[in-house]
């Protein structure tokens, strides 16, 4: 989501090599100089509101808390099974946006939350996949009927877009690679809820994949984000017009799915019907920039990783670093649905929340591109 202006704010918004486009446009840019410069203060100007620039948070503690250790570069997100293995989607870099380990892989973490005092372990990949340019995303597991888990991947390699599919070996501590899914209904993949062992839906966050043409898609709010279910019979655009879908999940009943639109500050919900298309049933506005979405399994509560302001996000300054805020959404079919602060933070502790997740008293919060926090409730 950062803007490609002269060289001095590439190299501030976007650390990562740009597109030929991009590239191109920056060079014409330092001709334009200071109306260049206008330009861009004028667009951050207009999307003050949607990125809550001007919004700070007050603290919201949990007592019994503490940082996981081995996660130093984002947790962006966080699935837990039924049986408490919960998974992290660690390391993601993203063109524009700060990486506090810029020239290391992503991977898939793992925590057995029944352990007395869990640790993150990382898991093995089998041989073949391309562990140098792992990237991951979204993530969101699906148990088959034979009791084989699947574990469903949003990847970035080289920034381009695909969806890895694996399966869990659990007595190994290992994910076996069965398939890599690439399609043009999947430009900008952001996030992923499996629904079957080859199916699921996924939001893509921009229409475009080219990042000058997503540049320019987010600043002129143009609403083209979507939501696609693919099958290996079927691929089709299901639900669109967000601003950027982010997070997506679905209710423990299987009838709804959630959707969530960061720069909006939105929750839709959408009624899911047998031949798999969407319909809107509701939009949740919030005060806020919804990320991830995960649901409690004892209550069907949705818990939502939040960024109470996206310009510190989107332009990082140690100093004044992105704060961090937890959701939980009670009966988001009523009319009224009770929307409580569950974690806030100014950023002393963890910085840029994306996802929450909770199991049995246990919360797990995850980063963009910071830490983990584990809390006992």
């Amino acid at each position: 989501m950062a803007v490609c202006g002269v060289s001095s704010v590439c190299l501030a918004l976007n650390p990562h090599p740009l597109s030929a486009s991009c590239q191109a446009l920056c060079h014409f840019a330092e001709g334009l100089g200071v109306f260049w410069l206008l330009w861009i203060d004028f667009f951050f100007f207009l999307n003050r509101n949607r990125l809550k620039a001007s919004r700070e948070v007050e603290s919201v503690d949990l007592p019994n808390c503490h940082l996981i250790k081995g996660i130093e570069a984002g947790a962006d997100d966080i699935d837990i099974l039924p049986n408490g293995l919960a998974f992290f989607s660690v390391g993601l870099k993203c063109p524009g946006l700060h990486s506090f380990s810029p020239d290391k892989p992503g991977g898939i973490l793992m925590m057995d939350l029944k352990k007395e005092n869990p640790r993150a372990l990382e898991l093995r990949i089998s041989r073949g996949f391309n562990l140098a340019s792992f990237n991951p995303h979204g993530i969101s597991t699906f148990i088959d009927s034979d009791d084989t888990v699947y574990l469903f991947v949003v990847n970035h390699p080289e920034f381009k877009n695909t969806v890895e599919i694996f399966k869990f070996e659990e007595e190994e501590n290992s994910l076996l690679h069965l398939k890599t899914i690439k399609h043009e209904l999947l430009p900008s993949v952001n996030d992923i809820i499996a629904v079957g062992p080859a199916h699921f839906y996924a939001t893509n966050d921009h229409y475009f994949s080219d990042p000058f043409l997503k540049y320019l898609e987010t600043y002129l709010n143009l609403h083209w984000a979507n939501v696609v279910y693919y099958s290996p019979d079927e691929v089709k655009v299901v639900a669109e017009g967000f601003d950027a879908a982010n997070g997506i999940n679905i209710s423990p009943d299987k009838k709804y799915i959630y959707v969530a639109d960061i720069l909006a500050h939105e929750i839709h919900v959408l009624e899911k019907h047998p031949n798999m298309n969407l319909t809107q049933l509701k939009v949740l506005k919030l005060d806020t920039l919804v990320d991830n979405l995960s649901i409690d399994p004892s209550s069907g509560d949705i818990l939502v990783g939040c960024h109470p302001n996206g310009q510190k996000l989107f332009i990082y300054d140690p100093n004044n670093p992105p704060s961090s805020e937890v959701l939980r959404i009670q009966n988001i079919l009523s009319e009224k649905p009770t929307v409580t602060t569950v974690y806030a933070n100014n950023g002393s502790v963890l910085q840029g929340s994306s996802v929450a997740s909770v199991y049995d008293r246990k919360l797990l919060i995850g980063t963009l591109y910071h830490r983990a926090l584990y809390c006992e409730l």
